[in-house]
């Protein structure tokens, strides 16, 4: 085999990219992995959107942000005092960096270890499992394998009247890099990433005002969640304003001027920057040659069946490019299925209890069906929930907010959604996944031992609650 051939060519090195040829250089396959991001410094950096300007740099942003937020809020009733606290945005920035060059670097290791070839360019098939790669210094070369999975990830979607400049109005990249709190900052799009970087800024001192079009806060969460977060939210300053449609937004001299409508009209408010944060899109642009036979549909995703295989011979496509919740870990265990399909080995991906996570605080977590879902289904059901304030750990570290809630079959009691909104719910939210991965019921969940004092407590609790049997709450 020449240096030109492999067995399996991956588009991209983000989480579903870069996990998908790791697996198949693991399973023997003499792999090659096509990646065109760059760093803050203008070189090759693995690792896609998620590490250098996604999820890892947000939390370390998000984790800074708590700590002062903590330091000025609430340390007081611990009888800790700070005079005069400040922070150091580029200082903060500064960790960011480090901590996502130390993962894109780690990544960097792990092809070397497992024998992954990296092409730094862009990736673009071509008919009969050919890759063309375009190298930064204007080279190209093609390359070819048996199998080729594509893994281009996603896009910020740019609105046509409020173009990206990352200097006043700003996409996700942009907010990660401000070198300064603003005085204020307008995000339109309560989705995750609008509200995990509206809760940075806001937690530093921004004035947060949050433009939903949507009538329905979180939508996709369950209604009591989202309730319960929403208004913890308005506790902490940020203004949301729901059913709100952004109209217009004009840069004025180092502002932004935003016209929104909602039911009580036009409104128009000034702000420092504005964050637009109304959802990704699939990042197919330039991605196939003619006659490959790969087909996208109207919203640019690459068609796939439920093994992410296109229809073409040796021809793949997982994560954010392909249908389905756009989830660094959905990508991880797509590109892993796909892996296993390749090497002739038993591939599988359950969809319906990927979980999904908001990284505020509280921290807001769900997998599995909503009660709403049940309801429109025509599923019986039951459910219980337990609130964090009625929990020993969670009262003893000063945050006793939110509950989780537990969705079970009412004739089965099996376990059809599991919803959180509290503390470390990012972390607990795995036992409900566990629980719903084997079938399991809330009466398996409530016969388990779970550690006192813990904030777990609060999903047994919750089980218990089910069938009305909860101890430290009335029934």
């Amino acid at each position: 085999m020449s240096d030109n051939n492999f067995d399996v060519i991956v588009i991209g090195a983000g989480p579903a990219g870069y996990v998908c040829a790791i697996r198949c250089a693991q399973l023997g396959l003499k792999t090659a992995c096509v990646d065109a991001f760059k760093g803050k410094d203008g070189k090759q950096a693995l690792g896609g959107t998620c590490l250098n300007v996604g999820c890892i740099p947000s939390k370390a942003l998000l984790d800074s942000s708590r700590q002062f937020w903590n330091l000025t809020q609430h340390f007081d009733v611990h009888g800790i005092t700070a005079k005069d606290p400040k922070i150091d945005v580029k200082t903060m920035v500064g960790r960011k960096d480090k901590v996502v060059k130390q993962l894109t670097g780690g990544v960097a290791m792990l092809f070397k270890s497992n024998k992954v070839t990296p092409f730094f360019g862009t990736g673009k098939l071509l008919k009969g499992n050919k890759v063309e790669v375009s190298g930064f210094d204007g080279s190209a070369q093609t390359i070819e394998a048996a199998n080729v999975i594509i893994a281009s990830g996603s896009v910020p979607i740019e609105l046509p009247f409020a173009k990206f400049d990352n200097k006043t109005i700003i996409d996700n990249v942009g907010a990660l890099d401000l070198d300064a709190v603003p005085k204020s900052l307008g995000v339109i799009g309560a989705g995750v990433i609008g509200l995990e970087l509206g809760s940075v800024w806001r937690r530093l001192g921004s004035e947060v005002t949050v433009i939903e079009a949507l009538p329905d806060f979180l939508g996709m969460a369950d209604a009591d969640i989202a309730k319960a977060a929403a208004r913890e939210f308005k506790k902490q300053g940020l203004d949301i304003h729901l059913g709100a449609k952004l109209s217009k937004a004009e840069v004025k001299k180092n502002a932004v001027e935003v016209t929104y409508a909602d039911k009580d009209g036009e409104h128009k408010i000034t702000v420092d920057k504005l964050l637009i944060a109304v959802g990704r899109r699939a990042y197919t642009e330039g991605l196939l040659g003619e006659g490959t036979g790969v087909k996208v549909d109207p919203r640019g995703r690459v068609e796939v069946d439920e093994h992410c295989w296109t229809g073409v011979d040796g021809v793949w496509a997982i994560g954010d490019c392909v249908r389905g919740p756009m989830l660094a870990h959905k990508g991880e265990e797509e590109g892993m299925m796909v892996a296993e399909l390749i090497a002739g080995r038993a591939g599988h991906v359950d969809y319906d209890v990927i979980p999904s996570v908001v990284y505020t605080e509280p921290e807001i977590a769900w997998a599995g069906k909503t009660e709403q879902q049940c309801k429109d289904e025509g599923i019986p059901y039951k459910t219980g929930s337990f609130p964090f304030a009625a929990n020993g750990r969670a009262l003893a570290i000063n945050e006793g907010v939110g509950l989780v809630k537990i969705i079970a079959h009412a004739e089965t009691d099996r376990i059809l959604g599991v919803h959180m909104c509290g503390p470390e719910v990012s972390e607990l939210i795995a036992e409900g996944v566990v629980a719903m991965e084997f079938k399991g019921s809330s009466e398996d969940l409530a016969r388990i031992i779970h550690a006192h004092p813990t904030l777990s407590e609060v999903v047994h609790e919750a089980a218990l609650s089910v069938d009305k049997r909860a101890i430290h709450k009335a029934n």
